[in-house]
């Protein structure tokens, strides 16, 4: 095995403390590797609302030992109801079986409680906040990071966890600019014209008043309006909902609006969509009203809902990652793996270990992206062509062929190389993790090490066989006596 016993400990820059950058710092650590997370925000504001987990994710929840904890706050969901504005059903996606044909649950929850569990994880000095990226440069030591606080950092190794606008990604093109390279075409495009969305979790409520908060299995509906509004509403634990109004915006000026104004969203900038929409039915009973109400005002925020699959994913010793869901979470854990395994923090072993992350990646990556837009036409979707999407989806896709999709997404789950592996269970097997090559060198030394002490047998000649003979499997010790490797 060519594999050195050497390991660097690269000093690790990850930009936005988001849940792909709590994942991605929580295994650093779980690695040895040192980190530190550079957060713009000024405090910690765990925003959004529903958010869900399944297979592809939760055996490296159950690796960090926080699998019961995840469960805790979730229900678990068989499917969704999908409705017209009248409230009348229009259709159901279901997922039946899923703990037997996976091992685990589908889980939903509030999105905000995820966030608060990784966030206990990561020790607080090893996030700082209020650091927001002007610039990047190369340096002797690495990179450099440029904070509006005038201060000044250096790393090994600069991975970007900061959204769809990083300013790790703007910075990259930049420096790849300055060094004569360019960033595809593709990648510098604007996005596909987005969603605008709503967002909450409200407190408690009656469940004489809903009592589908009474059921131990969530309930999620969603309700395709007549316009330009689709809304979910969704029941979690402790007799609460989680809630989203999506926007389709189908006009591109309108979409680079609302991307320049994104960042200045705030609880006030929610007022005059919540006009809008306060008088739309639930298929819970009441309106749309009486849930944003049951909700705090600084819990509700507005999103871009925006996805495009980026080509490039690194340049030198920059490198980037998702900022969402399961899809980032999964960049984070094969990542971590990939640093894992460095021998040294040389600029071709960082390109090579990059490259080795995106190959694993990018096709299930796309694969992810191209599942989210599906998903969005057939809940949300307002053209005629997304109406007919929706229509075909559900009412002439046979189950079958849905099983057999579902059956080829569930195998994919990676899990972090140098943590215990989780047993795999369910019906579906898993797809192979790729084992870690430090570990199995590791391994390798650790049984070589294992040695029993075995006297000579004084009838026979002296052991003669040279101390480290792997085929022979057998050294010598000072006393004469045969170490059995």
């Amino acid at each position: 095995m060519s594999y050195s016993q050497k390991h660097p400990n690269p000093r690790v820059i990850v930009v936005g403390a988001g849940i792909s950058g709590l994942m991605m710092g929580l295994l650093l650590g779980k690695a040895g590797i040192t980190y530190q997370i550079f957060e713009r925000a000024s405090h910690v504001k765990a925003l959004g609302a529903l958010m869900s987990i399944n297979a592809n994710i939760l055996p490296v929840f159950e690796q960090l030992g926080l699998l019961k904890e995840v469960e805790n706050i979730s229900l678990r969901n068989n499917g969704s109801i999908i409705f017209n504005s009248q409230m009348k059903e229009i259709g159901q996606v279901r997922v039946p079986n899923y703990m037997e044909l996976t091992g685990y649950d589908f889980l939903v929850f509030s999105r905000p409680e995820l966030y608060e569990i990784l966030l206990r994880q990561v020790p607080q000095d090893r996030i700082s906040f209020n650091k927001r990226i002007l610039s990047m440069r190369e340096s002797i030591g690495g990179t450099r990071i440029y904070c509006s606080d005038n201060s000044i950092y250096e790393g090994d190794i600069v991975i970007g966890a900061d959204g769809a606008y990083s300013a790790v990604r703007q910075n990259m093109h930049k420096m790849m600019e300055t060094n004569g390279a360019v960033a595809p075409v593709h990648d510098i495009k604007d996005m596909a014209m987005p969603y605008m969305c709503m967002v909450g979790t409200t407190g408690p409520m009656s469940p004489h008043d809903y009592p589908h908060l009474k059921d131990s299995m969530n309930h999620l509906h969603h309700v395709v309006g007549a316009d330009i509004h689709s809304w979910t509403v969704i029941t979690i634990p402790r007799n609460r909902f989680c809630w989203s109004v999506m926007v389709q915006i189908k006009d591109q000026n309108e979409a680079k609006e609302q991307r320049f104004r994104n960042s200045e969203w705030g609880p006030e900038a929610n007022n005059s969509l919540i006009d809008e929409v306060k008088d739309f039915p639930i298929s819970f009973g009441g309106t749309l009203g009486d849930i944003i109400k049951a909700t705090p005002k600084d819990r509700i925020s507005k999103v871009m809902l925006e996805e495009k699959l980026f080509e490039t994913w690194h340049y030198k010793n920059v490198v980037l990652i998702g900022d969402g869901a399961v899809n980032a979470m999964q960049d984070a854990v094969v990542l971590a793996n990939c640093l894992y395994d460095l021998t040294d923090l040389s600029p071709e072993s960082l390109t090579a270990a990059f490259e080795d992350y995106r190959s694993q990646r990018f096709r299930e990556a796309k694969k992810q992206v191209v599942n989210s837009k599906m998903n969005a036409r057939v809940s949300s979707g307002q053209s005629l062509i997304e109406k007919i999407v929706r229509h075909l989806v559900l009412n002439f896709i046979p189950a079958s062929v849905m099983a057999r999709q579902f059956s080829r997404a569930a195998a994919y789950r990676p899990q972090v190389a140098y943590l215990p592996q989780v047993v795999e269970r369910g019906s579906i097997k898993a797809l192979p993790n790729r084992p870690s090559k430090r570990v199995m060198y590791e391994k390798m030394l650790l049984r070589n090490r294992r040695v029993v002490e075995t006297p000579c047998d004084s009838s026979q000649s002296p052991c003669t066989t040279s101390v480290g003979d792997r085929n022979a499997g057998v050294s010598v010790n000072r006393e004469g006596a045969c170490l059995l490797i």
